[in-house]
């Protein structure tokens, strides 16, 4: 009889440590198995051998006939735990799958692998030979490349060394609508190589990606969000974070990790090369760069080479009545530069970062707002629906034709969304194919399901969100409209100056790679705003360095590590008196911590509780794991917050 350590793939399973289990076989660490878990049979690794316990164990129901995983995701697993807190039946759903089909375990990969065709590639230019050139050996580089300046022309390059070596390459996008464009890149390179993991897959699409992964003996080029890190390919060679700055590389559930650490110690553990690519570098990964005095490598010229002068931006006022004369969201130039892109067949871009048809809805008798009854935050309009919407616990409710409190039919609707932007550009250009992708899409209408129909032009104007900001490549896209660039700029967190930085230069960068003239109109009601003219200028020095000094005065990251404390009671009086409790609590155990607050959080009710929160700062990142330990059962937190909010 032999004795396991064994992980289990159960939300159930609260403890920190393996449980064992016994079999009458001899297993490899790693061994994908089935185990009984309080009269359930889950999934789960076996994760070390262990000689006979005193106490009695059950045996393993079922080895998977497959091979076991890479032993360095089981260290990858371990390191996790330990920096990033969460019970082991969580960290082990980060390396299996939610299911294991027989029939598709017994089936063999048919895939003819055939050598990289690298015969339709652009050749390199001077800048990409450079930046190919210092990125010589398995280390972190931060690839600061302006827009359009080739950065996945070296991702391709740097994933043929990969190959070459015998080793696959992990190449990870902030959003899954994402995966499309670049995937369809790599195909054209590296066939079936590919293989693209995300969470929006069949259950059965993302089981044989996964398979796939496991069982081939041949190095692949891994494409997916956040998850696809833990892919459980034998040999990592290349770790890619493309648009590394972006908040979706945070993990908001347990475990909550921070995309770029986890990538960072994966690298180390496969002595591979780990590139963090973005226009917009976070100020985190570029000051870290800075201080150990890793490479940044930076990308300043256009990779297309054109005749077209560089693209024209334009600043309206939003403060200017004359400039709206024909629509209150779109400006009169704004209007003249779509119908000059609608005449020419080339296509346009509406970005705006609000969902729904309208933000605030109010009463103008008796000044009555429509708000969540759970979290009090305002509800939004979804018009499609005549529905009333919290983003925040998805409640829903008919909306209003009257006042609920005074009775009085002026109820107005404010602040626009997208599909609200929609509907004005149909008033505007009755015969533009107009598409909207932002969150709110049904599957058949995401992004990454409707992407070659929009690259090949059979959309005339495209209205999203952030979704639409970053990474994209439109070949007849010529005239982006920024409806409102102050929509993160006044957000009561520390982060918002960088936010609205990385979003304005991102979107910018839509318009004007080289393909077509371009043009962008920027809406703002604060046109010589510092921020905005570092965005227009792509000045990233003029908005880091001022920013940077910000931080440090007000002890920030990156010169401090931060831990989020949140508590939520029925009533505000009682969720105030928790956190003081916590508070005092934790001042005793006399750390090398700054405690701020308490204070009502951003979002004062969650789930019809009130919430209030804490914020810990320290230089020293071990001392909030010992907070952690040390918090009560009824408290949530967030270690490495994205922000405050």
């Amino acid at each position: 009889m032999y004795f396991y350590y064994v992980w289990v793939r159960s939300n159930r399973y609260h403890g920190n440590e393996p449980l064992t289990y016994q079999s009458d076989e001899r297993l490899s660490v790693g061994s994908i198995v089935y185990v009984e878990l309080q009269k359930e049979t889950v999934m789960g690794v076996v994760s070390g051998i262990t000689s006979k316990p005193r106490f009695p164990t059950k045996a393993i129901v079922q080895v998977v006939p497959l091979p076991p995983l890479p032993l360095h995701l089981l260290k990858l697993a371990e390191w996790l735990q330990a920096y990033y807190p969460a019970p082991l039946g969580i960290i082990a759903q980060q390396l299996l799958p939610a299911q294991l089909g027989t029939k598709h375990v017994a089936a063999t990969d048919a895939s003819v692998i055939l050598k990289p065709d690298v015969s339709n590639l652009p050749p390199l230019t001077l800048e990409q030979v450079d930046a190919l050139e210092a990125i010589d050996s398995a280390a972190t580089y931060v690839l600061h490349g302006k827009t359009g300046t080739g950065k996945t022309r070296v991702y391709t390059e740097l994933a043929l060394r990969a190959i070459d070596q015998g080793k696959s390459a992990i190449i990870l996008t902030p959003e899954i609508s994402l995966t499309a464009q670049l995937s369809q890149t790599m195909r054209h390179v590296f066939g079936d190589r590919v293989v693209v993991l995300h969470s929006q897959q069949t259950p059965v699409e993302r089981q044989q990606a996964w398979l796939r992964c496991l069982t081939s003996t041949e190095p692949l080029i891994v494409v997916g969000p956040r998850s696809a890190l833990f892919s459980p390919v034998a040999k990592v060679g290349l770790i890619i974070m493309d648009e590394s700055h972006e908040g979706a590389y945070k993990q908001e559930q347990a475990p909550q990790y921070q995309t770029v650490r986890v990538a960072a110690y994966l690298s180390r553990l496969q002595r591979a090369t780990l590139i963090l690519g973005s226009a917009t570098p976070s100020i985190n990964d570029y000051y870290l760069a800075e201080q150990k005095q890793r490479a940044i490598i930076t990308m300043t010229t256009a990779a297309t080479l054109s005749d077209h002068p560089p693209r024209d931006v334009i600043v309206v006022d939003r403060k200017v009545r004359g400039e709206y004369s024909k629509s209150s969201m779109m400006s009169n130039k704004l209007i003249r530069a779509i119908e000059d892109s609608l005449r020419a067949g080339e296509q346009s871009l509406l970005y705006l970062n609000r969902r729904g048809t309208a933000r605030l809805i109010l009463c103008e008798n008796c000044g009555w707002q429509a708000n969540c009854p759970h979290c009090e935050v305002p509800l939004t309009y979804h018009g499609d629906s005549h529905q009333l919407r919290c983003h925040s616990c998805n409640y829903h409710a008919p909306a209003p034709t009257t006042c609920p409190d005074c009775g009085h039919v002026d109820v107005m609707y404010r602040s626009a969304g997208t599909k609200a932007i929609v509907d004005e550009a149909q008033r505007l250009f009755p015969d533009a194919r107009i598409a909207r992708f932002d969150t709110d899409n049904d599957k058949a209408d995401r992004f990454e399901n409707q992407y070659q129909d929009v690259k090949d032009g059979n959309v005339d104007i495209l209205v999203g969100t952030q979704l639409l900001a970053k990474g994209l490549d439109l070949p007849k896209l010529t005239t982006l409209g920024i409806l409102l660039a102050d929509t993160s700029l006044y957000m009561p967190d520390y982060t918002a100056s960088e936010r609205t930085f990385q979003l304005l230069t991102q979107v910018l960068g839509r318009v004007g790679r080289g393909h077509l003239p371009g043009k962008a109109i920027i809406q703002t009601y604060h046109p010589d705003h510092p921020i905005l003219k570092a965005a227009i200028d792509e000045d990233y020095a003029a908005f880091y360095k001022p920013e940077l000094a910000s931080r440090q005065q007000f002890d920030f990251p990156p010169f401090v590590h931060l831990l989020k404390i949140s508590v939520r009671r029925v009533s505000s009086t009682a969720a105030e008196t928790a956190a003081l409790k916590v508070k005092s609590d934790l001042a005793d155990l006399n750390l090398p911590i700054t405690i701020e607050g308490p204070a009502p959080s951003f979002h004062e009710r969650v789930q019809n509780k009130h919430q209030w929160q804490l914020v810990v700062k320290t230089k020293e990142r071990s001392a909030l794991l010992t907070v952690i330990k040390h918090l009560p059962a009824n408290c949530s937190y967030d270690i490495d917050p994205q922000d405050l909010l």
